[in-house]
């Protein structure tokens, strides 16, 4: 549902506003293409089919049955869900004050949207071909060295699908931040959890993959952790070399 709900949220603002208001459709155009670029990149990694993210068997390992089941109940289940509404809530402060004009300023920011919606789908889209070739490579009874993305959008940031993803969702607050006419909206709660949760999601998956690539650690001296930015080295493309055993997986580092 996390692909499907926020843009849902938004829109029954918008609606309120009898799709009048030009601002709040304007956010729930973006919102929906956001949805739609997550929901396709979530479906063929095989979501709806039952694959899921290999963290999630990591975690439960590293848990007890009863842990994660309360684990379960209270992040995944009330937390996140409770997020997504959070993070559509500008929308609010939009439609409080709907009556500020749709100016210069919206449209920089829905163009900044743009852009930042194209990152990740780059970013995503890089990833997903890395992961097949190496999907391809392990049926051949090969690996792909190193196991991780560094090439493309990875040169200059860890995740850089991470920081267009945030990114998103501020440049949402700041719709509802021009209409207020000020940056102190408590709807600001919002984008700072959704950071929040990543960062904590990067540390996590740093974690595992620290554990699994010995390069990994170069990697990370090198290149910043979610903010793109120059590399401070020259990184090589990936090579293939004969396994000791054949891997597969979603490593999405």
């Amino acid at each position: 549902m996390w692909s499907l709900l926020p843009e849902v949220y938004i829109w029954i603002f918008a609606a309120h506003a009898h799709f009048t208001n030009a601002r709040l459709t304007t956010m729930a155009v973006l919102a929906t293409l956001w949805g739609v670029r997550l929901t396709y990149n979530f479906a063929r990694k095989g979501g709806y089919s039952g694959v899921e993210d290999y963290r999630w068997q990591v975690l439960r390992d590293a848990m007890g049955k009863w842990q994660f089941q309360l684990f379960n109940l209270f992040f995944i289940v009330l937390y996140q869900n409770a997020l997504l509404v959070l993070i559509a809530l500008p929308a609010l402060s939009a439609y409080q004050h709907r009556a500020t004009a749709f100016g210069p300023l919206d449209v920089v920011l829905s163009v900044v949207f743009i852009l930042l919606l194209v990152g990740e789908t780059v970013a995503d889209q890089q990833q997903w071909e890395f992961h097949q070739r190496k999907k391809q490579l392990a049926t051949a009874g090969q690996l792909l060295e190193p196991g991780f993305l560094r090439s493309g959008l990875f040169r200059f940031s860890r995740h850089p699908n991470y920081f267009f993803e945030m990114a998103q969702w501020w440049v949402i607050f700041g719709f509802g931040a021009l209409a207020a006419t000020s940056l102190a909206q408590w709807t600001v709660i919002g984008p700072v959890l959704l950071t929040l949760l990543f960062v904590g999601s990067t540390r996590f998956t740093e974690q595992i993959s620290s554990g699994k690539y010995p390069e990994y650690a170069a990697y990370q001296s090198s290149t910043s952790a979610v903010i793109p930015w120059w590399s401070r080295r020259l990184v090589q493309a990936p090579t293939v070399s004969e396994p000791t055993a054949p891997q597969t997986g979603w490593e999405s580092s």
